[in-house]
């Protein structure tokens, strides 16, 4: 199963990916895959608040992983884009996130898709500067419905 949102906005973005994330469940593996500059931690903001989280999310580059316990749900916020191999996440004890009771969404998950359940949520973000500068194809597919 694959669905498409066209986004125009920062708001849509952010709507899209809060509804996403009312639907989330316990164990949830999300792979936020797109370009620099598509609207990842736009997408990471609304999902947090979709989770019912009201911190400041940003997306944790130089951390790797942030979590947010405030919500329904814990959240668990990669971004490993500054992995150099997949290995690497081996020291961040990443196992107990993935198969934990929380939810893990996971900027340039592509990098490490290796590691993950095959059932893991895919979510790629593009950009069509013909169409507009504002413009977003937000894909989704996969996850345990498949």
């Amino acid at each position: 199963m694959q669905k498409s949102y066209v986004s125009n906005s920062y708001e849509e973005t952010f709507e899209i990916a809060k509804n996403i994330a009312k639907e989330a469940m316990p164990g949830g593996i999300y792979m936020l895959n797109g370009d620099l500059g598509t609207g990842k931690t736009v997408f990471a903001q609304g999902f947090a608040k979709g989770l019912g989280i009201e911190d400041y999310v940003n997306s944790p580059t130089f951390t790797i992983m942030k979590s947010y316990m405030t919500g329904r749900l814990p959240l668990y916020h990669f971004d490993v884009y500054r992995i150099g191999s997949p290995e690497e996440m081996y020291d961040l004890d990443y196992e107990e996130y993935i198969f934990g009771d929380g939810v893990c969404l996971i900027e340039w998950a592509e990098m490490i898709e290796e590691l993950l359940p095959e059932d893991a949520v895919r979510i790629t973000i593009e950009k069509d500067m013909e169409q507009d500068f504002d413009y977003r194809m937000i894909t989704i597919s996969g996850g345990k419905a498949e």
